[in-house]
Order: structure tokens, then sequence, then C-alpha cells
């Protein structure tokens, strides 16, 4: 995913369905100029990180 959309879907009022190698997570914001994206998995908002936007993929 790019950051682009990382923005999108954290601006959107539906709930858009993101994995993380395989896990269900939340975007909690969104850095536009380090292209990186503050996540957690869904149902344990404790289990916080920051990847790369590249390493989040949008579920269809």
């Amino acid at each position: 995913m790019n950051v682009h959309r990382a923005q999108e879907i954290l601006a959107a009022d539906e709930k858009i369905e993101v994995d993380l190698n395989g896990m269900a997570v939340w975007i909690d914001s969104v850095d536009s100029g380090k292209g990186l994206v503050k996540v957690h998995a869904e149902g344990n908002p404790a289990d916080a990180r920051v990847v790369p936007a590249r390493e989040l993929e949008e579920v269809h």
C-alpha cells in the first residue's frame, strides 16, 4: 500500500480492512514524510507498531 492510500483509509467513514503480514490491523496515524504508518492489531490496541506503508495490504 502507498502512503496516500493509508491516509485515505484513516480518513474514511467506513471500515476498510487492512492486513499486516496476514494480521488484521487498524491504522492509527500516517507519517507521509517518512512513509510510515502506526497500526495496532485489531482487538488489541496495546499491540501497536510503526511500519512502512508498503508492508500493509488492503483486503478486498
